[in-house]
Parts: C-alpha cells; sequence; structure tokens
C-alpha cells in the first residue's frame, strides 16, 4: 500500500506489489515461482511482464526500485 492506495500487481490473483516483492525476498527467483507462492500470473496472463519488473527491482534494487510497476 503506497500512501493509501492499494498497488495490485496481478488483479486476478488479487496480489499486491508487496505481496510479489515478498516472495521475491523469500526466495522466488522466476516469474513461475511468484505464481507458485501468491497466484500472481496464473490467470490471465496480463501481469507476467509486471511481475518480472518486480522480480528484477526487488533482487537487483537500483534508484528505479522505489518507483510503481504499475500505472
Amino acid at each position: 500500500m503506497k500512501g493509501g492506495v492499494t498497488l495490485f500487481a496481478c488483479i486476478c490473483a488479487a496480489a499486491t506489489e508487496s505481496e510479489v516483492r515478498d516472495c521475491v525476498r523469500l526466495g522466488a527467483l522466476t516469474v513461475e515461482e511468484i505464481g507458485d507462492a501468491c497466484g500472481a500470473g496464473t490467470g490471465c496472463g496480463s501481469c507476467v511482464n509486471t511481475l518480472g519488473v518486480l522480480l528484477m527491482t526487488t533482487a537487483a534494487p537500483s534508484d528505479l526500485d522505489g518507483l510503481p510497476a504499475t500505472a
């Protein structure tokens, strides 16, 4: 949640960006492993690119890490 707004990474699984980042911090190394952990990316698939961005920015943080991956 950012500023009182929940940012969803995957609408189908109702998985938030925070939940996806937690999955990565707990060991998910691929988009498929994120799906196994929280269900994100296992529905329609439209979030797969967003999950990839969250995976990369969480696994290798940079100056861009604080920016939302979704609009």
